[in-house]
C-alpha cells in the first residue's frame, strides 16, 4: 500500500496578511502497487501528450484550466481513492497555542487526515514532499508513525522524495488542490475539477464546520 501527502493553501494564520484561509491535506491511497505504477505511467506518457519535457512538473497552481482537466480525467480510471482534511483558520474558531506554530499546524492536520484514514491503511508506505524544511519532515515522519501506530502497523515507512520527480506526489498536489478550490467556492470552476475525481473520494472533513 502506497500513500501520497501533499497540501494545498499555507499554514500561516495572518489572512488579513495574505495567508490562506483555508488549510487542506490532501491523501493519496493506492492498494495495489502494480495500480500506482500504472498511474504514474499515465502521467508520464500525459506530459508527451500535451507537449511537455518528461522532467516537467504538474501543478495545480501553476497549470491552466486546460491542463487541470486533462491531468484528472487521465487519472480517473485508475484504482486509487483519497482523503481530505480541511482547517478553516478563521481566527475566531481555532484555539490552542499549536495553532500560532506552522509546524505544529501541519502536523495536527496530518495527523487529523491520517485517524479518518486509518481504518483502510495497513502496513503503507507514506510518500511525502520534500519541498520546506527538510529537518520539520523528518520530524513529521516520526510523529506520523508515533501517533499512528499506536495498536497496529498502520505505516511501515515514510519516505521523503521530491514532488518534480515523483509523478504521484503530483497528483497529491491535484487532489489537495481540487479541494480546496471546491472549499472556497469562489474561483471559477469551484466544484468541476474535484467533481471529476469525486467517485475516488472516501471523505472530506471540514474542521471546525462553519
Amino acid at each position: 500500500m502506497l500513500i501520497f501527502i501533499d497540501e494545498s493553501g499555507d499554514s500561516g494564520l495572518k489572512i488579513e496578511q495574505g495567508s490562506s484561509r483555508y488549510f487542506t491535506i490532501g491523501l493519496v491511497v493506492f492498494e495495489d502497487n502494480d495500480e500506482a505504477l500504472a498511474c504514474d505511467q499515465r502521467i508520464q506518457l500525459l506530459k508527451k501528450e500535451i507537449g511537455w519535457p518528461p522532467e516537467a512538473e504538474f501543478h495545480f497552481k501553476r497549470n491552466s484550466d486546460r491542463v487541470r482537466e486533462t491531468f484528472l480525467r487521465a487519472v480517473q480510471p485508475y484504482d486509487f481513492f483519497y482523503y481530505g482534511m480541511v482547517i478553516n483558520k478563521d481566527r475566531n474558531k481555532l484555539w490552542g497555542d499549536g495553532f500560532r506554530n506552522k509546524e505544529s499546524f501541519y502536523k495536527y492536520a496530518c495527523g487529523l487526515v491520517f485517524e479518518n484514514a486509518k481504518q483502510k491503511l495497513i502496513n503503507a508506505t507514506v510518500i511525502i514532499d520534500e519541498s520546506g524544511n527538510l529537518d520539520f519532515k523528518n520530524q513529521l515522519a516520526k510523529y506520523l508513525r508515533k501517533r499512528i501506530n499506536k495498536e497496529d502497523k498502520i505505516i511501515k515507512k515514510v519516505k521523503i522524495q521530491r514532488s518534480e520527480s515523483n509523478n504521484l506526489l503530483q497528483l497529491a498536489d491535484y487532489v489537495a488542490s481540487s479541494i480546496n478550490r471546491s472549499i472556497q467556492n469562489k474561483r471559477k470552476k469551484s466544484d468541476d475539477y474535484r467533481r471529476i475525481i469525486s467517485h475516488r473520494e472516501i471523505y472530506v472533513q471540514i474542521w471546525p464546520r462553519e
